[in-house]
């Protein structure tokens, strides 16, 4: 269990970097199957959903607070293709970033994207490179 909290937790820590399937495999000592068996068993979740509900929740909060666009928000949680994170995020908000965006659209000063990038809030390199082969964690 140690070994599958350790991986939750890099994650958690790392989810807008690239994430390999293989990394984490290493990170826990076990194979990539074992490791999505035993971590969907311990959080109800594979690695790859809980990588991406990580991503989504924290796009959320850039599109509630920050003022930047979808596309620099996709880029800056980790998804590398504006269409892969539009129809996940979708699947998981019930809406469109977009549409999600403008509903928290209030008239409030937002906190300015160029702020972010300089406080380390959202990381300016590490994006995620996209694939289902198998190695890619990440959408």
């Amino acid at each position: 269990m140690f070994a599958l909290r350790r991986v939750r937790d890099h994650i958690d820590r790392h989810s807008a970097g690239p994430i390999t399937l293989s990394d984490l495999s290493l990170l826990a000592g076990m194979s990539r199957f074992h490791l999505v068996r035993a971590f969907r068993a311990a959080y109800g979740d594979t690695p790859i959903h809980y990588l991406s509900r990580r991503r989504i929740a924290h796009a959320q909060d850039l599109l509630r607070h920050a003022n930047l666009t979808v596309t620099e928000v996709c880029m800056a949680v980790g998804f590398s293709s504006l269409g892969s994170f539009s129809s996940r995020f979708s699947e998981l908000v019930g809406e469109s970033p977009a549409a999600y965006q403008r509903r928290f659209a209030d008239g409030q000063p937002h906190i300015p994207g160029c702020y972010l990038f300089m406080r380390g809030v959202i990381p300016q390199s590490g994006r995620s490179a996209a694939g289902r082969d198998g190695h890619s964690v990440g959408p």
